[in-house]
């Protein structure tokens, strides 16, 4: 647990999903623990604040870090440079969550992606994806078993080694880490700025991080699940909590 006096306020992505007849926003709940178990305060991000500036900056002001968390949705393919369609698409938070990326790299605010958010990261920097993996037959299957119960899912599927000196290692250390995979997209290509921070065994990108910002890490698989149970999520997460109370601080001094 982060000792922090004054609970740092963490912006947490949401997202939009119809359920019945109603389109309404949600987030999982392991996303909130997690923050708030690692000693931050959580604060749920509406997507409409992209559409009013002085809103979005107002919000801004707020936070002190940022958590782009894992969504049943993908990024539509035309913000990468790609054709088709998304069926599983969510335009307003790609129109949030590209923005605040883009924001948070200006103002060096504390930047978490997960999954989904990790995608986020990759594209609002320049950079493209697979839309699916498993299509490609150059990876290993990286999607889980949705047959499988819950627990099982989220258990661990494959190795990552992390790169040498890179800020994944300096949180978690340098040795091989074992962790879960759920996702269907993965990183094809980098922008400028970015740094591989892991890769799992069949070459795939699995952790990133902004070379120009003190904290903008990341990862495609899910340390948000039972985050205070496995060493290497809890260190991402007292690492990224950290890092916002230090910017809060500093924002408290400026």
């Amino acid at each position: 647990m982060v000792s922090i006096i004054n609970k740092p306020v963490v912006g947490v992505i949401m997202c939009e999903q119809v359920i019945g007849a109603h389109p309404v926003m949600t987030l999982q709940q392991k996303y909130l623990n997690a923050v708030w178990d690692a000693g931050g305060l959580p604060f749920p991000l509406v997507h409409r604040v992209a559409e009013d500036t002085a809103a979005l900056q107002q919000t801004l002001s707020l936070l002190d870090g940022l958590l782009l968390t894992g969504s049943p949705s993908n990024i539509e393919p035309h913000h990468y440079g790609a054709g088709g369609n998304e069926p599983d698409a969510d335009p307003g938070r790609d129109a949030l969550s590209l923005t605040l990326v883009t924001l948070a790299q200006q103002r060096q605010l504390p930047l978490l992606g997960i999954c989904r958010g990790f995608q986020e990261m990759v594209v609002a920097s320049g950079g493209s994806l697979y839309p699916r993996l498993h299509d490609t037959g150059l990876f290993d299957e990286h999607r889980e078993d949705k047959s499988q119960p819950i627990a099982r899912q989220y258990g661990p599927a494959h190795s990552i080694t992390p790169t040498e000196d890179g800020l994944l290692s300096q949180l978690a250390g340098p040795e091989v880490q074992s962790v879960n995979s759920l996702h269907t997209q993965g990183a094809h290509l980098l922008g400028a700025g970015v740094r591989i921070e892991a890769t799992a065994a069949d070459g795939l990108v699995e952790a990133i991080s902004f070379v120009e910002h003190p904290f903008a890490l990341g990862v495609q698989w899910h340390p948000e699940w039972q985050s205070r149970d496995n060493p290497l999520s809890r260190a991402l997460f007292d690492g990224f909590i950290r890092a916002c109370g230090h910017y809060q601080q500093q924002k408290v001094m400026s």
